[in-house]
C-alpha cells in the first residue's frame, strides 16, 4: 500500500510539473491594464501575478541571466512573473557598459516571453532622476522592441532614495512620455520616495494624463522597521485607489541579510494575497545572505535540487507552487 501511494505521489508531481511547464500565463491573462485603481487582466480581473526578481545584472547575480534559469524558474518554481533588474550606476552597469547590459537583459526578457511569462524591465537605479537622458534612450529602445508584446511591464525607477515625490514624478512623466511614443498600452510601474515605501504620498498626487500607470511598493518582511506602520502606508494608498504592484520584497531585512522571521513573512504574504497584489520576490543569486534563494555555488543553469536552495529559496518555491495555479 505504501509503495502504491508513493508511486501515486510521484505521478501527481510529474503531472503538476508538466502542467506548470505548459501554461502560457500571458495567453491566459492577456493584456494587463489599470481599471478603477486595480491592475487587471483582459477579463477585468486582478491576475495576482507571483514570481521572482533576478538580482543586479552585475556581481554574482549576473550569471543567472540566461534562458535555462528562466525556464527552470517557470517549470519548477512555477513563477508567472520575472523581474529583470538591470544595474545602472555601479561599475559595469548600464552607464558604463550600455551595449553589454542591453544585450544581457534582452536575452533574458526574450526567454521570459518565450516561456509565456510576464516580465518586468527594471531600471535598477536608486538615482534615476540623475540619469534621465540614459533612461529615456533605454526605454525608447525597449518600447520599440516590445510594443505589442503584452508580456512586458516597464519599471522606470527602482527605489528612489529620500527625495521629493515631485522629483520622482517629473522624472517618471518624461520617461512615460518616451515609452508611449512607441508602446501605447503596456503597463508602466512608477517608484516612490524612501525606497518605494512612500506609496501613500504618491497616492495623494498621482501622475495624470496617461493610462495603465501603476506604482511599486517594496518591503522586507522581517525588518523591524517594515511592519505595521509601513503596511498602514500601503493600506492608505490602496484606500485612495492607487494601483500597486509589489515589484520587490524579501523574507529578510532591508539590507538583504538579517533574520528570516517566518511569522512576519507569513503576515506580509497574507496581506498581499488579501489585497490581490502581484509580486516579485528578491532574489536569484548565490550570495551568502538571507534573501538569496540559492546557496553559494548553485548551478548557473537551473535544475537546482533542494539542497541548492537557501531557507528563503525553499520557502518561496513552496509558496509559488502552492499559490500559482
Amino acid at each position: 500500500m505504501e509503495k502504491k501511494f508513493l508511486i501515486l505521489l510521484i505521478a501527481l508531481s510529474i503531472v503538476a510539473t508538466t502542467f506548470a511547464q505548459n501554461i502560457n500565463w500571458v495567453e491566459r491573462n492577456g493584456q494587463l491594464k489599470v481599471l478603477k485603481g486595480k491592475i487587471v487582466n483582459s477579463k477585468n480581473v486582478p491576475p495576482q501575478l507571483r514570481g521572482i526578481s533576478l538580482s543586479w545584472s552585475i556581481w554574482q547575480g549576473r550569471k543567472y541571466y540566461n534562458p535555462e534559469v528562466v525556464s527552470w524558474l517557470k517549470s519548477d518554481f512555477n513563477i508567472n512573473l520575472l523581474r529583470v533588474s538591470m544595474a545602472v550606476q555601479p561599475d559595469s552597469g548600464y552607464l558604463q557598459q550600455p551595449a553589454q547590459q542591453e544585450k544581457l537583459v534582452v536575452k533574458t526578457i526574450d526567454a521570459a516571453i518565450a516561456n509565456g511569462l510576464y516580465v518586468l524591465i527594471d531600471w535598477h537605479d536608486h538615482h534615476a532622476d540623475q540619469h534621465l537622458a540614459q533612461s529615456k534612450i533605454f526605454f525608447a529602445k525597449m518600447a520599440k522592441r516590445y510594443a505589442g508584446k503584452p508580456n512586458v511591464i516597464y519599471e522606470v525607477f527602482n527605489e528612489p532614495e529620500k527625495i521629493a515625490w515631485q522629483t520622482v514624478k517629473d522624472y517618471a512623466t518624461e520617461v512615460i512620455a518616451e515609452i508611449r511614443k512607441y508602446d501605447a498600452s503596456n503597463l508602466i510601474i512608477v517608484g516612490s520616495p524612501t525606497w518605494d515605501q512612500d506609496i501613500d504620498v504618491a497616492a495623494k498626487d498621482p501622475i495624470k494624463g496617461y493610462e495603465n500607470i501603476a506604482y511599486s511598493f517594496h518591503f522586507y518582511a522581517s525588518d523591524p522597521n517594515h511592519q505595521q506602520l509601513l503596511m498602514k502606508k500601503a493600506d492608505e494608498a490602496l484606500a485612495l485607489g492607487l494601483p500597486i504592484m509589489v515589484t520587490e520584497w524579501g523574507v529578510g531585512e532591508a539590507d538583504g541579510n538579517g533574520k528570516f522571521n517566518m511569522e512576519k513573512t507569513n503576515k506580509w504574504l497574507a496581506w498581499m494575497e488579501r489585497n490581490q497584489l502581484s509580486w516579485a520576490n528578491w532574489n536569484v543569486t548565490d550570495k551568502k545572505e538571507t534573501t538569496a534563494i540559492l546557496r553559494p555555488g548553485a548551478s548557473i543553469g537551473g535544475s537546482w535540487k533542494t539542497e541548492a536552495l537557501t531557507p528563503a529559496g525553499q520557502y518561496i518555491r513552496t509558496q509559488l507552487r502552492k499559490l500559482n495555479h
